[in-house]
């Protein structure tokens, strides 16, 4: 299947959820990395009318456990985010951010992402790292 229809199947099995509330696309996927993107508008905004941070957290842990999922050797696993940690770099209030998730490690059970999440002059907003764990489905 070409990268283009995973990304359509991608976006059409996550309309009902998390990602559906906070607009949350994919638009990106190569050999090793998945890219999404997030409008900034007052349904993400902190009271001051910037992105909050916990909205940016949700889209790169939603980009890197989906790439830790794609990527993942094995049928019939789950994916579950364990850890994560970042450092907001500068404050958006408006346009879209992208998050793109890179992988760091990848262990047959554990895995580390770094997701960097930029704006649309391509300038860094945040840089995120997710560790995921790939569990056999029950």
């Amino acid at each position: 299947m070409k990268n283009a229809d995973k990304l359509v199947l991608l976006n059409q099995s996550t309309n009902n959820y998390l990602l559906k509330t906070l607009n949350i696309s994919f638009i990106e996927l190569g050999d090793d990395y998945l890219v999404a993107k997030m409008p900034v508008n007052e349904s993400v905004y902190q009271p001051d009318r910037v992105l909050h941070g916990g909205a940016t957290f949700a889209l790169a842990e939603t980009v890197g456990s989906v790439a830790s999922y794609l990527f993942a050797k094995g049928e019939n696993q789950i994916v579950r985010g364990i850890e994560m940690s970042g450092n907001h770099l500068r404050s958006v209030s408006s346009g879209h951010v992208y998050a793109r998730a890179e992988i760091i490690h990848k262990g047959r059970t554990t895995q580390i992402w770094q997701i960097k999440v930029t704006d649309d002059e391509d300038q860094h907003v945040s840089l995120i790292k997710l560790t995921t764990m790939t569990l056999p489905q029950k």
